[in-house]
């Protein structure tokens, strides 16, 4: 565990578990460095596992400046974890916030990027629906600076994609709830209004998703309304994709459905490391 310097001057909180082939986990704007041990405690029997806080998550820098936070510099965090552990490439394994991070660092770095997880993606992508979602996310930054994160975060916690965690494993859940209450009031502030609010819609990037050769998995649970569409879509555009549906299951993936979620990840990085995970067969798309 330590401190990593990112290019502007953010230091950002990260650990690393196990040996092998690394894996570098991306967190969901509820989640932290935190959200990932029930993947790490499985694959880091096999894989270096690395997860981190994103800047505006403590014990990672908290930046006062809303300008220092964007897409492009999610995006760019993840190159400084790698380069602050010197690695080469690695696994990506992005959930939400996360998952558009891991997509927009396939698309910017796809040589340091082993492969792309990008799971329970696409909240707000919908080009119809970007204003409102625009609007939704700086409502709740000023909620959240106003009340505080941790008034904020039991309501939070149980959004219809998110209760499906709370019947299934409450201590779980429990867990989860408390753990987004901890969060930086500013810094989660921060985030919305810089990456969320700002971020592109997935149907601006179609062209530069069709380039996309690095194999890629996109998640999605069945209950996770806001995000199948957009799952299907990027399905549709990168050329060496899967899809993966969970049955019964909402937002926090990861968490919900551990198991599954390990299998599934384990399976796909074997088809791509035996280099079986192959571009999409022309003949398979139907015409018109």
């Amino acid at each position: 565990m330590g401190y990593i310097q990112t290019n502007d001057n953010v230091a950002l909180y990260s650990e690393s578990t196990g040996e092998g082939t690394p894996i570098v986990f991306v967190h969901e704007f509820a989640g932290d460095h935190r959200s990932w041990e029930p993947q790490v405690r499985a694959l880091a029997r096999y894989y270096t596992c690395i997860t981190y806080s994103a800047r505006g998550y403590p014990p990672s820098d908290v930046p006062e400046d809303t300008a220092l936070y964007s897409q492009e510099r999610a995006r760019d965090d993840i190159l400084a974890v790698l380069d602050g552990h010197g690695i080469e490439a690695a696994h990506i394994v992005g959930l939400s916030m996360g998952g558009f991070a891991t997509l927009h660092f396939g698309l910017a770095y796809p040589e340091r990027a082993l492969s792309l997880v990008v799971a329970g993606c696409g909240y707000g992508a919908d080009p119809e629906a970007r204003d409102a979602f625009k609007a939704q996310s700086n409502t709740l930054a000023d909620r959240i600076e106003t009340e505080g994160m941790d008034r904020v975060a039991p309501g939070y916690a149980l959004e219809p994609a998110r209760v499906q965690l709370q019947n299934k494993d409450p201590r779980g859940w429990a867990e989860f709830a408390a753990q987004l209450g901890e969060h930086s009031s500013k810094g989660s502030a921060n985030t919305l209004r810089g990456v969320q609010a700002n971020r592109p819609s997935l149907w601006e990037l179609e062209a530069q998703m069709r380039a996309l050769t690095v194999p890629a998995l996109i998640v999605n649970g069945d209950e996770d309304e806001s995000c199948l569409e957009p799952g299907l879509f990027m399905k549709r555009c990168i050329p060496a994709s899967g899809h993966a549906m969970f049955p019964k299951t909402g937002h926090t993936l990861n968490l919900e459905e551990p198991d599954l979620f390990n299998r599934t990840v384990l399976d796909f990085f074997h088809e791509v490391e035996a280099g079986r995970w192959a571009l999409r067969d022309p003949r398979s798309q139907k015409d018109g």
